[in-house]
């Protein structure tokens, strides 16, 4: 593993040769720290992010040698969308990641038939609040505009996104860059975190985190670094 520390407070920045090293050594990292959080509570809470990125990294994960029967897994964010569609966060999760070991995981989707995301994202607030929070882990991606989560940089009410005081759980995103609707974890329930994970690959997305956090306009990537009471552990590999 080739590591690398940029000089921050604000994230851990963690390189590596290959995508394969990256998942492997991300799915050791988030296997313990679920470990841990067993050991000390006896429940664990997970959520994680879409996307085609994450795959490799769920697949090593699942197949973990931890207390499955104990972890609880959501989700970062979902399109609204049903899970049989393949732009579901929820049908790649349980694709691939609740598979071998973690089967026994309980899975708390975000999707659910409703008259409309405002009525979902209600239900789903209220839902939530019945899992054993803190998050113990919380794995994010990021897009080239700097979106992450689904807090877009174009989303109606992003601030009421980004509000670090928030006491909602989840919240309905709108933006026109989203494509359809979404719904997301709230930026106040990720930095809640006990560990608090980026993955990101290629050149282009090394570009894009650089970018978003240089000086100038902040990105809401930057968002999460800045309001993150710990450092963020970036995890990158071209």
């Amino acid at each position: 593993m080739a590591r690398e520390q940029l000089n921050s407070t604000s994230y851990n920045w963690n390189a590596f040769a290959d995508r394969p090293q990256l998942a492997s050594a991300l799915a050791a990292k988030v296997a313990d720290r679920l470990t841990r959080a067993i050991d000390r509570r006896g429940t664990a809470l997970l959520a994680v992010s879409g996307g085609t990125t994450p795959a490799k990294f769920f697949a090593d994960l699942s197949a973990a040698p931890i207390a499955w029967d104990k972890v609880i897994v959501t989700l970062v964010d979902e399109r609204f969308v049903p899970a049989s569609s393949p732009r579901s966060n929820a049908g790649l999760v349980a694709a691939i990641l609740l598979q071998n070991a973690a089967k026994a995981a309980r899975f708390v989707p975000l999707y659910h038939e409703a008259a409309g995301i405002e009525d979902a994202a209600t239900s789903d607030d209220a839902a939530l609040r019945s899992l054993p929070w803190p998050l113990d882990v919380v794995v994010l991606g990021m897009g080239p505009d700097g979106h992450t989560a689904s807090f877009f940089p174009d989303a109606d009410d992003l601030p009421k996104l980004l509000d670090p005081a928030s006491d909602r759980m989840i919240l309905p995103v709108h933006a026109k860059s989203a494509g359809e609707p979404r719904l997301t974890l709230t930026l106040a329930r990720i930095i809640d975190a006990d560990f608090l994970a980026l993955h990101i690959e290629g050149e282009d997305k090394r570009v894009a985190f650089d970018n978003a956090v240089a000086p100038g306009p902040r990105k809401p990537i930057r968002a999460v670094l800045d309001a993150s009471p710990k450092p963020v552990e970036v995890f990158w590999a071209p």
